[in-house]
């Protein structure tokens, strides 16, 4: 029951952040860039000034779907994004930008980042084995101890948690870094600074919402499995 209620909460305080998100940027697509430069543009220009030759800039389908690949090292916009030329494109465009400017400087965290992917996804499809399996009754199969059940799912819950954490530097820096350039390169008016500003801000919210959820379900877990020891 508490994990269901876990899950409805922040789902629906994850869809008001997401809807909030893209109102935002609906907002702000309406305002015409006056420096006029599309967010493809944007992204070339920032990467240049920041002596980066070797990061592709590239058209992606879907809304809201950009992106940094460190693995091919390029950066991908949505068409909205690509071809824009607003303040909310100029805002993902230099936010993703970012990423590869942290990249490119070694940033610690983004390391950090990067080195937990595989054991994420690895730890992501071991909880879903043992939940299933559990749902199912099929725990007894296995021969598991009811202790080592607990152990595996708060220790793979522990690192889809922690890869929640470190994304929220990763991403704060990431925006932090896309509004001092905007602002000190002067693509942008003081308006237009303060739409990129509060754009990133809503996107960095889904962020924060998810890892609070994953932290609230990770301390669930551990009291379902531990928290009744006397």
């Amino acid at each position: 029951m508490i994990l269901i209620l876990i899950v409805v909460v922040f789902g629906i305080l994850g869809y008001v952040v997401s809807n909030k998100l893209k109102r935002k940027f609906r907002e702000y697509s309406q305002v015409a860039l006056r420096a006029n430069l599309s967010g493809k543009e944007i992204a070339e220009l920032m990467l240049a000034d920041h002596n980066i030759g070797n990061v592709r800039v590239n058209c992606v389908e879907g809304k809201l779907s950009d992106h940094y690949n460190p693995m091919d090292k390029s950066v991908n916009l949505s068409p909205d994004v690509y071809y824009g030329r607003n303040a909310a494109a100029t805002a993902v465009a230099a936010h993703e930008c970012g990423h590869a400017v942290q990249h490119a400087s070694s940033y610690s965290w983004l390391q950090l980042r990067s080195t937990l992917v595989p054991i994420q996804n690895a730890s992501g499809k071991i909880l879903n084995i043992v939940l299933i399996a559990a749902l199912f009754g099929g725990i007894a199969l296995f021969g598991l101890p009811y202790e080592v059940v607990g152990i595996i799912v708060v220790g793979a819950y522990g690192v889809l948690t922690l890869f929640s954490l470190v994304t929220l530097p990763v991403e704060f820096d990431a925006s932090r870094r896309a509004l001092a350039w905007v602002q000190q390169r002067n693509v942008v008016t003081p308006q237009e600074y303060g739409m990129s500003k509060d754009a990133l801000k809503w996107a960095a919210m889904t962020y924060v919402v998810a890892a609070i959820a994953s932290l609230a379900t990770l301390a669930y877990y551990a009291f379902i499995f531990f928290g009744n020891r006397d």
